[in-house]
């Protein structure tokens, strides 16, 4: 197939509803997904995959135009492997793991995403939008009871009792069509949000940045590189990576009043690459584009029997690549749900769940980015200077690299709040807590992921000899009330199990690392959800909890009070003892402390006076470590400074007292 995606249109054809005689009047679609970029196309095919058929409709015929969307993370590729399109990807995509941050000309310092080994898939890979939705597109023509209608706008909605009424407009004119469910994801502007009279809130940032994907041979390494205030774009930042057939992507701070028309223009685009560059590089300007950003989040995800995804429901800056991935893993936790509704598995409370699941990694995800870009673009003189401190004292500091945030990169979702959360009984180790992404591991001559999701699973680890005859009689007495539920047995490597479950998949862990990552010791069981989360793990196989667990997970019981559902039994000892500011005192020689505070700034200017505040709060802070405390001590501080304003402004509001002359 032509893999030119950036000019291929895909052919409008009529419908059954058009065509007539084909469809009944008063036939139902189970599933209408409105918008074909990256997160309605995966909705569309996890929804096919699992038996569910979904008609997936576009207003255009073509896919994205330039880069847009370049950086999807590991859960991200976790999840078209689930969906069968990660090979595609993986061939394309540039893979990386190592970033490096800039300050003026100097490395700061360089960071890996991915430092241990004995994982399938990469921490990142760079690939052009308009790659991933034809392959996507590629991946849901292979499937059957999906069907993707190009040129077909919906122009109307109406939500009824048990559907939702579209009115959709083709070139042939409009027709009717129902579903029993609609999932609206198409985009930051969203034309149905608008329709149904629904809003995003938010804010909005006041400042610009140019695009420019640039074709050159350079040989600069797979590595994402951020520079602060560097001596070719002075006093803003930029951003580089690279993508697939030779194309660099640039990203240059403008600042908030350049003319967005203006810059990009060739004439201003070309001088601001070959300052980067050198004038002896030979490049091609392939694709250049001036954005704003917002952070911004509908209220509530589910509206009745329409339920919003990606951008729709939720925008972030592009500072951390959480946009994209979060709406793929919008669309791998809604599939499986909307999936067991329709099949009457599972009560409608549950579609509820994708709504709180993901408003809060939409708060997350807002929450990063908001900070990464108020790092990138301090607003005030002080917020630049603690920025600055930050950026010159990470060069041999390593808390301070801590600080640093040229955009906290996309990871998944922990989802410890989720009322579908079983909470643990006993004590467990390492990051799989309930609500967790499974990760991946070497599992035989595979990988474990390969062997969960679509259905629920039951993981149970067992010794050499395979698992104990408890485990056994417990798992052959689940009842899973009819639900789907697969049973995989992890062994020690080169074990010769006798013991073992007759329906159970049986995996080595070939590196150990499934146990480690899992804390999996002989007996330990987890109950893992569709789509790769856990939502439940005990230290021996118990088949009333399983089931409990099962139906909790489904909605078919009563959730568990949020406090007792955080799952993380591995907390810090001292993580309860409160810390106390010390005001009384505490100095030793305070003449001489006083004394050095004041040597300090010796023959500085007014603004190394301030950066050398900086640095020393920066400092301290890091000593003190206890967050109460440092905030505490900023309250005190900033009540002092106003305080004493106010006290020396109406000291200078009062009139001076008359004085009667002393007669003679």
């Amino acid at each position: 197939m032509d893999n030119d995606f950036q000019t291929r249109t895909f052919e409008y054809r009529p419908c059954a509803e058009q065509r007539g005689g084909t469809q009944r009047p008063d036939a139902v679609h189970p599933v209408a997904v409105i918008g074909a970029g990256p997160v309605g196309l995966a909705t569309a095919i996890d929804l096919a995959q699992q038996g569910v058929p979904v008609v997936l409709l576009d207003e255009d015929c073509t896919l994205s135009t330039g880069s847009r969307a370049i950086c999807f993370a590991k859960r991200t590729l976790d999840i078209f492997d689930r969906l069968g399109c990660a090979e595609r990807l993986m061939d394309k995509g540039v893979r990386w793991q190592v970033g490096k941050v800039f300050f003026d000309r100097e490395l700061v310092y360089s960071f890996d995403l991915l430092p241990e080994t004995g994982h399938h898939r990469p921490a990142f890979i760079n690939l052009q939008q308009y790659y991933l939705e034809g392959f996507l597109v590629e991946r849901a023509a292979e499937l059957d009871g999906l069907e993707l209608r190009w040129k077909h706008r919906v122009g109307a909605l109406a939500p009824r009792a048990d559907h939702v009424a579209l009115t959709v407009e083709t070139p042939d004119g409009p027709y009717e069509m129902r579903a029993r469910y609609v999932v609206v994801a198409d985009g930051a502007r969203s034309p149905v949000r608008r329709m149904m009279g629904l809003e995003s809130k938010g804010r909005t940032f006041r400042d610009r940045f140019l695009i420019a994907d640039v074709r050159m041979a350079a040989a600069f390494p797979s590595e994402r590189w951020f520079w602060f205030d560097p001596p070719f774009n002075r006093n803003q930042s930029v951003l580089l990576h690279r993508q697939p057939d030779n194309v660099w992507r640039i990203d240059f701070q403008l600042g908030w009043d350049a003319d967005p028309d203006v810059e990009k223009q060739p004439e201003r685009v070309i001088p601001r690459i070959k300052a980067l560059l050198g004038d002896d590089v030979e490049f091609a300007l392939e694709w250049v584009s001036v954005y704003t950003f917002s952070c911004q989040r509908m209220d509530k995800f589910r509206h009745g029997r329409v339920l919003f995804a990606g951008d729709a429901a939720h925008r972030v800056s592009p500072f951390g690549a959480r946009g994209a991935n979060s709406g793929v893993q919008d669309a791998d936790n809604l599939a499986w749900k909307l999936r067991l509704v329709l099949d009457g598995t599972a009560p409608e409370a549950l579609l509820d769940t994708y709504a709180s699941e993901r408003e809060a990694a939409a708060d997350e995800n807002i929450l990063n980015s908001s900070r990464s870009t108020d790092f990138i673009t301090p607003k005030t003189p002080a917020s630049r200077t603690f920025r600055d401190g930050v950026l010159r004292l990470a060069r041999h500091h390593g808390f301070a690299r801590q600080l640093v945030n040229s955009g906290r990169l996309s990871v998944p979702a922990v989802l410890t709040a989720s009322p579908l959360n079983t909470p643990d009984a006993a004590p467990f180790a390492g990051a799989m807590v309930p609500g967790a992404p499974c990760s991946d591991a070497p599992a035989g001559d595979g990988w474990l992921l390969r062997h969960v999701g679509g259905d629920f699973t039951v993981m149970v680890f067992g010794d050499e000899r395979g698992l104990r005859p408890e485990a056994l009689t417990a798992l052959a007495g689940i009842d899973t009330q009819g639900v789907p539920l697969r049973v995989l047995c992890v062994v020690p490597r080169a074990s010769a199990p006798t013991s073992l479950s007759p329906d159970a998949v049986v995996v080595e862990d070939t590196e150990g690392l499934i146990a480690r990552r899992y804390d999996g010791q002989p007996g330990t069981c987890y109950l893992l959800r569709p789509d790769q989360h856990v939502c439940a793990r005990w230290r021996d196989v118990d088949a009333a909890g399983i089931e409990a667990a099962l139906r909790r997970a489904l909605c078919r019981e009563a959730p568990l009070p949020a406090a007792a559902t955080s799952g993380q039994t591995d907390v810090a000892p001292d993580a309860a003892v409160a810390a106390q500011l010390l005001t009384d005192p505490h100095l030793d020689r305070p003449d001489d402390v006083y004394e050095a505070l004041i040597d300090m700034h010796r023959d500085l200017t007014d603004a190394q006076s301030q950066s050398a505040n900086a640095h020393l709060i920066l400092l301290l802070a890091n000593h003190i470590g206890n967050g109460a405390v440092l905030r505490e001590a900023m309250a005190l501080a900033r009540r002092a400074t106003v305080d004493a304003s106010t006290e020396r402004a109406a000291a200078d509001a009062i009139a001076a007292l008359p004085v009667t002359p002393v007669a003679a």
